[in-house]
Protein backbone atom coordinates (compact mmCIF):
# COMPACT_ATOMS: atom_id res chain seq x y z
CA UNK A 1 0.00 0.00 0.00
CA UNK A 2 2.90 2.62 0.96
CA UNK A 3 4.59 1.76 -2.55
CA UNK A 4 1.24 2.48 -3.90
CA UNK A 5 1.07 6.43 -2.51
CA UNK A 6 4.65 6.44 -3.17
CA UNK A 7 3.89 6.11 -6.66
CA UNK A 8 1.28 7.88 -7.23
CA UNK A 9 2.54 11.05 -5.44
CA UNK A 10 5.61 10.51 -7.74
CA UNK A 11 3.50 10.16 -11.13
CA UNK A 12 1.75 13.51 -9.87
CA UNK A 13 4.99 15.51 -9.38
CA UNK A 14 5.86 14.02 -12.84
CA UNK A 15 2.66 15.10 -14.12
CA UNK A 16 2.86 18.66 -12.60
CA UNK A 17 6.53 19.30 -13.62
CA UNK A 18 6.02 18.07 -16.90
CA UNK A 19 2.79 20.50 -17.05
CA UNK A 20 4.97 23.27 -15.61
CA UNK A 21 7.64 23.21 -18.73
CA UNK A 22 4.94 22.79 -21.39
CA UNK A 23 3.03 26.11 -20.53
CA UNK A 24 6.06 28.30 -18.98
CA UNK A 25 8.75 26.52 -20.21
CA UNK A 26 11.39 27.63 -23.08
CA UNK A 27 9.67 26.21 -25.39
CA UNK A 28 6.04 26.16 -24.03
CA UNK A 29 2.71 27.51 -25.12
CA UNK A 30 3.40 30.82 -24.11
CA UNK A 31 6.66 31.17 -26.26
CA UNK A 32 4.34 29.45 -28.72
CA UNK A 33 1.86 32.44 -28.79
CA UNK A 34 4.37 34.80 -28.94
CA UNK A 35 6.14 33.26 -32.20
CA UNK A 36 2.85 33.22 -33.66
CA UNK A 37 1.86 36.80 -33.27
CA UNK A 38 5.89 37.47 -34.45
CA UNK A 39 4.63 35.29 -37.57
CA UNK A 40 1.58 37.14 -38.08
CA UNK A 41 3.11 40.63 -37.92
CA UNK A 42 6.16 39.19 -40.27
CA UNK A 43 3.46 37.88 -42.71
CA UNK A 44 2.11 41.21 -42.75
CA UNK A 45 4.83 43.47 -43.09
CA UNK A 46 5.47 40.69 -46.16
CA UNK A 47 2.27 41.83 -47.65
CA UNK A 48 2.75 45.68 -47.58
CA UNK A 49 6.11 45.35 -48.90
CA UNK A 50 4.99 43.22 -51.59
CA UNK A 51 2.23 45.56 -52.58
CA UNK A 52 4.57 48.46 -52.55
CA UNK A 53 7.05 46.09 -54.99
CA UNK A 54 4.19 46.07 -57.23
CA UNK A 55 3.45 49.46 -56.90
CA UNK A 56 6.67 50.55 -57.56
CA UNK A 57 7.36 48.12 -60.40
CA UNK A 58 4.30 49.36 -62.16
CA UNK A 59 5.60 52.98 -61.94
CA UNK A 60 9.03 51.84 -63.36
CA UNK A 61 7.10 49.99 -66.29
CA UNK A 62 4.98 53.50 -67.11
CA UNK A 63 8.10 55.96 -66.15
CA UNK A 64 9.93 53.40 -69.23
CA UNK A 65 7.03 53.31 -71.84
CA UNK A 66 4.60 56.39 -71.16
CA UNK A 67 6.02 60.13 -71.79
CA UNK A 68 3.35 61.60 -70.56
CA UNK A 69 3.42 59.78 -67.29
CA UNK A 70 6.94 61.06 -67.21
CA UNK A 71 6.28 64.28 -67.82
CA UNK A 72 3.92 64.21 -65.24
CA UNK A 73 6.03 62.92 -62.41
CA UNK A 74 8.82 65.42 -63.57
CA UNK A 75 6.42 68.02 -63.36
CA UNK A 76 5.51 67.25 -59.55
CA UNK A 77 7.95 66.19 -58.02
CA UNK A 78 11.22 68.10 -59.58
CA UNK A 79 8.69 70.54 -59.87
CA UNK A 80 9.76 71.67 -63.69
CA UNK A 81 7.60 74.21 -65.29
CA UNK A 82 7.16 74.72 -69.04
CA UNK A 83 7.86 78.26 -70.90
CA UNK A 84 5.68 81.37 -69.64
CA UNK A 85 4.45 78.93 -66.99
CA UNK A 86 4.35 80.24 -63.35
CA UNK A 87 4.79 77.95 -60.23
CA UNK A 88 3.45 78.70 -56.76
CA UNK A 89 4.65 76.46 -54.12
CA UNK A 90 2.94 76.46 -50.61
CA UNK A 91 3.97 75.52 -47.42
CA UNK A 92 3.39 71.91 -46.73
CA UNK A 93 4.80 68.74 -44.78
CA UNK A 94 8.48 69.53 -46.45
CA UNK A 95 8.61 72.77 -45.71
CA UNK A 96 9.09 74.67 -48.88
CA UNK A 97 6.60 77.99 -48.99
CA UNK A 98 8.76 79.28 -52.18
CA UNK A 99 7.87 80.17 -55.96
CA UNK A 100 9.92 80.18 -59.06
CA UNK A 101 9.19 80.38 -62.19
CA UNK A 102 11.16 78.77 -65.42
CA UNK A 103 13.37 81.74 -65.76
CA UNK A 104 14.42 81.79 -62.09
CA UNK A 105 15.15 78.40 -62.77
CA UNK A 106 18.06 79.62 -65.78
CA UNK A 107 19.83 81.99 -63.58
Amino acid sequence: MFWRVFLLVALGIVAVVLFSRMVWGPTGLLEYRALKQQHTEIKQKISDLDARNLALSREIRLMQSDNQYMEKMIRQRLHYVRDNEVLYLFENSSGINSGATNDDRKN
